[in-house]
């Protein structure tokens, strides 16, 4: 199960889900691009992953191809990376060159990894410039995309999420 919790005063979505895998193995679908694009798209909108390096001040291009062939482009800009317990990036939309979209919100993420009984609980933290930028994705349908794609990671890491 992954949860979902929304926090409009501090412009926040956080989504949380436990994975009957070590926080190394877990660590393993962010540090590995192989494996961040058997993920990162929500089913049917598989990830490309380029110029990929997990280290501060890096900006990584990726996007996800829909099951018409269109491509959805999108950047992150490093912050910050303590592997294996998280990472932290900005996020946002980017055009068909890679180039940041100055029209669409941009997010900052935190990852959490934390050893959980023989488990790994993994929080993604998505913060929002504004209450209006937080609506506009989740109208888009950021948060079933992401439920969507992170249920996905069980495959990867060989076990099914737990409550």
């Amino acid at each position: 199960m992954i949860d979902v919790q929304k926090d409009p005063a501090a412009r926040t979505l956080t989504f949380t889900a436990r994975f009957d895998a070590p926080v190394e193995r877990v660590w393993q679908v962010w540090a590995d691009p192989r494996q961040l694009e058997r993920w990162w798209g929500p089913p049917g909108y598989p990830a490309t992953f380029a110029d990929f390096e997990l280290a501060p001040g890096r900006e990584v291009g990726y996007f996800m191809t829909g099951p018409d062939g269109k491509r959805y482009h999108g950047w992150w800009r490093i912050l910050s990376v303590n592997p294996p317990r998280g990472l932290e990036f900005e996020d946002g939309f980017a055009d068909d060159d890679g180039r940041p979209n100055p029209d669409m919100p941009t997010t900052t993420a935190r990852v959490t990894l934390e050893p959980d009984g023989e488990g790994t609980r993994m929080l993604i933290e998505s913060t929002f410039p504004t209450n209006d930028a937080m609506e506009q994705l989740v109208a888009m349908g950021m948060v079933e995309g992401m439920r969507e794609a992170m249920g996905q990671i069980p495959s990867i890491v060989g076990a099914d999420p737990a409550a």
